[in-house]
């Protein structure tokens, strides 16, 4: 497995991210351990989360994919061959929530038990707050770092502007600096990247970590009519992306994927590959779905393939 520098980072990424969203969602756990050994038996070695995961679902409280992860790892003794991602800042709680150094310290503990591990090597801004200084949020990070409890930190959901003001504030102030950016980017959702932020990506030599690389299953090809949403999880998004714009990628995916003997989801991953994604993140609830993927991401698309998806996907 090739794998590729996280950034300005020592750390070494294999080119597919396993999106551990779905730990303890609508993964339990024998089907978390099968899904994760199969990853790693692969070759493959990157694994994000968040504390957050998975709030969303009645019920919980958030933790549900970080304590999944640390059981495997427990049990696996697979700590040195795997990146851990996870990420601080979604409200938990009230109160429990931001980029305060305060908060930051206690809720980093709190993912360090989950994910029974003593270090963190990708610890993540999830969304940017405005209401807490820069300085403040990278003087904590630099206190983890220095504890040994954090190897690097990455930002995810900044405009470009703010990205650029953190960076500019580490390099002022001797903070340590965000090496990778998890942006909301696929064939479909292009317009909240492309731009100024994949300009600053490139130019200060940030890695991207791209989220809804499938756009919730949408690029996988599966959802063709309105029935096929019926009892989905993702229906509240991908439904509303069965419209023209949705079927000219998605036969834009049929048309390429015809070319080079691959899936639609295939396509798309290595359309992400393409555009200097890093690590597209993307998540399976099977071994079977987690092969495809794995197999997209060491897919070649030509020039001309590229420009193809390029222009049946292009913003209305």
């Amino acid at each position: 497995m090739n794998k590729r520098k996280l950034g300005s980072s020592a750390l070494e990424v294999a080119p597919l991210c396993f999106g551990g969203n779905v730990f303890g969602w609508t993964a339990d756990e024998a089907t978390t351990f099968r899904l994760l050994d199969a990853f790693v038996d692969a070759g493959f070695n990157f694994i994000d989360t968040a504390d957050a995961y998975s709030l969303w679902v009645p019920g919980h409280k958030g933790g549900e994919s970080e304590t999944l992860i640390g059981s495997w790892l427990r049990q696996r003794h697979q700590r040195d061959k795997v990146i851990i991602a996870t990420k601080v800042g979604v409200e938990m709680a009230p109160d429990e929530k931001g980029l305060s150094k305060a908060y930051i310290l206690r809720a980093v503990e709190r993912s360090l038990e989950r994910l029974n591990t003593e270090y963190i090597d990708l610890y993540q801004s999830h969304r940017d707050d405005p209401d807490t200084p820069i300085d403040e949020t990278l003087e904590a990070y630099s206190q983890l770092i220095r504890d040994g409890k954090v190897r690097v930190i990455g930002a995810s959901n900044f405009t470009a502007e703010r990205l650029e003001e953190s960076l500019n504030v580490s390099e002022s102030s001797g903070y340590p600096r965000y090496i990778s950016l998890q942006p909301w980017y696929n064939l479909y959702d292009r317009e909240k990247f492309e731009g100024a932020l994949a300009e600053l990506c490139q130019r200060r030599g940030i890695a991207v970590i791209s989220y809804f690389s499938l756009a919730s299953g949408f690029l996988t090809g599966k959802y063709r009519t309105a029935e096929d949403f019926a009892g989905t999880a993702r229906a509240y998004r991908t439904k509303e992306m069965l419209n023209d714009r949705g079927r000219r990628i998605l036969a834009g995916l049929d048309a390429v994927g015809a070319e080079v003997n691959a899936t639609p989801a295939q396509v798309s991953l290595a359309w992400l590959v393409a555009k200097g994604v890093t690590a597209p993140i993307a998540s399976a609830t099977s071994v079977k779905q987690l092969e495809e993927l794995m197999a997209g991401v060491t897919l070649t698309l030509t020039p001309e393939q590229v420009k193809k998806l390029d222009a049946a996907s292009a913003p209305a």
